[in-house]
């Protein structure tokens, strides 16, 4: 699953039935769009809020979608990709 971030529509999500791999991907000129969405990029990666991804242009919105994202983010918490204090899934950053 990818969070396009720099398009003229603010965040979207692309691939969103890909639930093994998370990703921000930024879009456009170098640096970060300023339509972020409450998505915070550092050096380490990108900081997503977990409620926002769902509301996403792109997420599906089914209730199987749903239920698979949780589980995407239950898994990530197993995993240490979320950041309890901020409720946000870590990320990897790309550039397009």
């Amino acid at each position: 699953m990818i969070v396009e971030c720099g398009g003229p529509q603010g965040p979207r999500l692309v691939e969103p039935h890909d639930l093994k791999r998370f990703k921000v991907r930024l879009a456009g000129p170098q640096g970060a769009p300023a339509d972020m969405a409450g998505i915070a990029i550092g050096d380490a990666g990108a900081l997503v809020p977990i409620e926002l991804v769902p509301t996403l242009p792109g997420a599906p919105g089914d209730r199987a979608w749903n239920a698979a994202y949780r589980a995407m983010v239950e898994a990530a918490a197993a995993h240490g990709w979320i950041d309890a204090e901020r409720q946000a899934i870590r990320a990897h950053v790309e550039r397009a």
